[in-house]
């Protein structure tokens, strides 16, 4: 098992000070992570392109043909189900419709969006942002099916709660189709990479940026937290507890008022900022076009910027990698495609709309700099928004915080129904998997951002090698699922109620 090296903590000097310590005794699990879940595929030019990566994009389009582009022909039905016309009350399940969108899109709208993007841009430069809408575009089509299989499989508990999510359409779903013994493997490797994503990008990745952010807007380096960052991730922590306790229906009453006030707020000032600079649309469009087919690129940046579209695109919307099967398995509906469809919505806010603003506003406000460091993350973002609303760092403080408290919720659940997959239904479990959630917020909090990234994508990208391997063998069981459900809206046996 990977341990932190403890021994870094009596190592560090009184001026090194705790989160450099922190990210110190973290740094060995990152390498060695890394070293197994991105191994390289050599593409010519000393070049590799990550296998997790190819893995996901031949899934993505292998889904969006099979089901005949249900990205596409299915997205004015997602939105009228979403809109509650098809809400039956008494449908099994915890949440409605939107809740389930909601409470998942909290555990994707975050800092990926905001800093991920930045990253992408400052690594691979503005084509980037061709190939993470891409990456969205066909994401649309790995959400059906897992959500779909999320929902199909879930366990009804008598006491009115549902656990769903891979883990069981993985072991169910292929013991049906005589593979019992695979899908149990396969299973189980979810679940443990479930709850490493939850420790992950779903917590570290989250808190660390609302950290740095919140350093930033309270005088940087001179910030009363700057080298003791660990303290506002305890704050957070102890925010995270109270809500965590009360389970997917206490979390959902904060996601579906949290998640769409604060992309609203997000999207508005974005819409400021490009009205602002109307007249350089143009030229952005074309830089990002430009950046994403340049033929010097060949063997070299067109790789580069393409692996950074897809991983930031991957790590951003999740799909394929299962996690939001878990959160849209509690959504009241008898029709498990009827979620599919919803869940499909989810790349497409998260990834095509909210990521291509965030981009835009980067490379049009001429913040972007393509010698800059890397690490620039939520920050440039900041400075970007800033050009045009000089105190818009504090409301992005804000949003940032929000967004980082509402994925940590999500995937705090989700976290939980993959620990209680492997321990068992009990309240020692869950008391355990919630204490050690709480305590990485605040180890988090004091890492270094490049870190910190590594870790998040190491721990994300793990969940989708057995998630879309059993996504392929259950694939046409949810073709005919999804032909037979639009039947059934096409001659109204599934009625409107609103």
């Amino acid at each position: 098992m990977l341990i932190p090296n403890l021994s870094l903590f009596a190592q560090g000097s009184k001026e090194e000070g705790i989160d450099a310590i922190i990210d110190k005794a973290f740094t060995p699990i990152t390498e060695a992570i890394n070293a197994v879940i991105f191994f390289g595929i050599p593409i010519g030019g000393g070049k590799e392109i990550p296998f997790v990566l190819i893995w996901l994009l031949v899934g993505a389009i292998f889904f969006t043909i099979f089901n005949r582009f249900v990205n596409i022909t299915a997205f004015k039905h997602a939105i009228d189900v979403v809109r509650g016309r098809y809400d039956d009350p008494n449908h099994p399940g915890e949440v409605s419709h939107f809740q389930a969108l909601t409470a998942a899109l909290s555990g994707t709208v975050g800092v990926g969006n905001i800093a991920g993007v930045a990253m992408a841009i400052s690594i691979g430069g503005p084509g980037a942002t061709f190939w993470m809408i891409l990456a969205g575009l066909l994401g649309m089509s790995s959400k059906f099916v897992e959500c779909t299989l999320g929902v199909k499989y879930r366990n009804e508990n008598e006491n009115g709660t549902v656990s769903g999510g891979p883990m069981y359409y993985l072991s169910k779903g292929l013991a049906k189709r005589g593979m019992g013994k695979l899908g149990k493997v396969l299973a189980i490797l979810f679940a443990i990479a479930c709850v490493g994503g939850s420790f992950g990008g779903g917590n570290m990745v989250q808190i660390n940026q609302a950290t740095s952010q919140f350093i930033q807007v309270t005088g940087g380096e001179s910030s009363f937290i700057y080298d003791n960052s660990w303290v506002f991730g305890l704050l957070m922590a102890i925010v995270v507890a109270f809500i965590i306790i009360g389970g997917i229906k206490s979390i959902a009453k904060v996601t579906d008022k949290v998640v769409p006030f604060m992309v609203g707020v997000y999207m508005l000032a974005a819409f400021v900022i490009l009205a602002a600079n109307f007249s350089e649309i143009p030229s952005a469009l074309g830089a990002i076009l430009r950046g994403a087919f340049a033929p010097s690129a060949v063997f070299g940046g067109l790789i580069g910027v393409l692996i950074q579209g897809f991983k930031r695109a991957a790590f951003s919307n999740e799909a394929g990698i299962g996690s939001a099967s878990i959160a849209h398995a509690a959504a009241r509906t008898n029709e498990p495609v009827s979620e599919g469809v919803v869940a499909l919505l989810e790349p497409f806010i998260d990834t095509v709309v909210v990521c291509t603003m965030t981009a835009l506003v980067i490379i049009i406000t001429g913040v972007y700099d393509p010698n800059a460091s890397s690490s620039a993350g939520i920050a440039l973002t900041s400075s970007a928004f800033e050009t045009v609303i000089p105190w818009f760092p504090v409301v992005l403080s804000v949003a940032v915080i929000l967004f980082a408290l509402s994925t940590m919720i999500s995937w705090s659940y989700y976290g939980l129904k993959a620990w209680t997959y492997l321990f068992g239904e009990n309240k020692t479990a869950e008391y355990v998997y919630k204490t050690t959630f709480c305590l990485f917020i605040i180890v988090g909090s004091a890492m270094s951002i490049g870190s910190v990234f590594d870790f998040g994508d190491a721990m994300i990208f793990a969940m989708c090698f057995p998630n879309i391997l059993g996504l392929y063998l259950l694939a046409p069981e949810i073709r005919t699922d999804l032909r037979e459900y639009m039947e059934k809206v096409r001659t109204g046996v599934i009625k409107k109620y609103k």
